[in-house]
């Protein structure tokens, strides 16, 4: 893999650089979140066009500055700190997340210049002519590093960058539960679907009512048709004053059968692996979509091969593609369901109450673990199996939005 960083990644940095980033790694790392914050207003207002690449939720939220922040100043720890944990598994997943929203070469050096010079902005006099040099060049390292693997990844998948997405129609939308809707989509040009890897997922871009572009992640839920792929979108809800989510409301109340949606080309490294392995999915909320499609591969191709499900929601009403997974779950020949709910009708005898405890499932020799929901959950379900065992590298999650930026910086749990 060419991100893949060798076991002396800490001479990628030049020597005289390196001594820099250790004197002012810790001065960064308080600002982080400041320079941030600084930047992605002075790139916009200098190029608004890419308001319609970042998903302007997580902008106005803060949490795309606070993750990208987190990524800088890891990716610069591991640079310098031979034991800091290794960065190429964070970069793979950036990598993938910017193919499929058509991230571009020179798009790298828009961000370099307006990122560095929030650098400035916030640290004042003590970026010095060294200092500046020093993080630029840890930036380019960064860039570089991802321009070569996402090239890799349109050249494989056929893409061009200037083009990275196909029109599809809706030919099909099944409502889940209240808050939940199935779209299913079959591409509008004729052509055959793309290989679509079980816990792949796909950018939807829309154009909201305001003329205003967006895109969002969603998995690709299910593919069992051949020629369509479905999306599962949870609307989402806004808290503690927040406007509810603009692109889940649109697809839910304005996209009908027969409209058309400008859609990427499948993304992402979280799949699993042909083994006679046992397996574990662990989910919560959404991370439901990513299971379906795993066990309907499975059912397809190895059907003797032993799977658990687990998944956490807030009631039964709000659970999922439950009877879907269980359909499928029937084709295998070794397959257990488990469920929890933080609200329990009196009357289900077969799920438990409260939030997800693997503590005392029965889990199968060798198991491999795949998880997927809020950051939390994944982190509690890692604790737990852990403690029970389960080695770290047996262990995988996937995160969307801009958690992923930060899941494997210091102090979260490397997948």
């Amino acid at each position: 893999m060419s991100t893949t960083l060798s076991p002396d990644r800490t001479s990628l940095l030049s020597e005289s650089s390196a001594a820099v980033v250790r004197a002012t790694a810790g001065v960064v790392a308080e600002h982080a979140e400041q320079i941030t914050a600084r930047f992605y207003p002075s790139m916009f207002a200098a190029h608004p066009e890419l308001l319609r690449t970042f998903n302007q939720a997580n902008q106005a939220t803060g949490e795309q500055p606070r993750a990208l922040a987190a990524s800088v100043v890891a990716y610069a720890v591991q640079l310098i700190d031979p034991a800091a944990p290794s960065f190429a598994h964070v970069m793979r997943r950036i990598a993938h997340k910017h193919v499929s929203l058509g991230i571009r070469p020179e798009q790298y050096t828009i961000v370099g210049r307006h990122l560095l010079g929030a650098v400035g902005d916030v640290l004042g006099d003590a970026v010095t002519p060294q200092v500046a040099a020093a993080w630029d060049e840890v930036y380019w390292l960064f860039a570089t590093q991802l321009v070569a693997e996402e090239a890799r990844l349109y050249a494989a998948a056929g893409i061009d960058p200037a083009q990275p997405t196909r029109p599809y129609r809706v030919v099909r939308r099944a409502q889940e539960t209240s808050d939940v809707v199935s779209l299913v989509l079959e591409p509008a040009d004729g052509g055959p679907l793309p290989r679509i890897v079980p816990g792949q997922y796909v950018s939807v871009f829309v154009d909201l009512p305001d003329g205003e572009r967006q895109p969002r992640q969603y998995t690709v839920s299910s593919t069992r048709q051949g020629t369509r792929l479905q999306i599962t979108v949870r609307r989402v809800r806004g808290t503690g004053g927040a406007p509810d989510g603009r692109v889940s409301g649109f697809l839910h109340d304005r996209v009908a059968v027969g409209d058309l949606l400008d859609v990427s080309a499948p993304a992402g490294d979280f799949v699993v692996e042909d083994s006679a392995s046992p397996l574990l999915l662990a989910s919560a909320g959404a991370g439901i979509t990513t299971v379906l499609p795993i066990v309907e591969h499975i059912a397809r191709t190895q059907p003797q091969r032993p799977v658990v499900v687990a998944h956490a929601d807030r009631a039964a009403a709000d659970h999922a593609l439950r009877e879907t997974v269980l359909h499928a779950g029937r084709e295998l020949d070794d397959f257990t369901s488990h469920t929890w709910y933080e609200q329990l009708d009196p009357a289900d005898t077969t799920s438990r109450e409260g939030f997800m405890d693997l503590s005392d499932v029965p889990l199968p020799e060798g198991v491999q673990v795949f998880t997927c929901g809020p950051l939390p959950f994944m982190r509690h379900v890692r604790a737990t199996l852990l403690a029970r065992g389960v080695p770290a590298e047996r262990i995988r999650y996937e995160v969307f939005g801009p958690d992923l930026w930060a899941q494997d910086v210091p102090d979260t749990p490397v997948g």
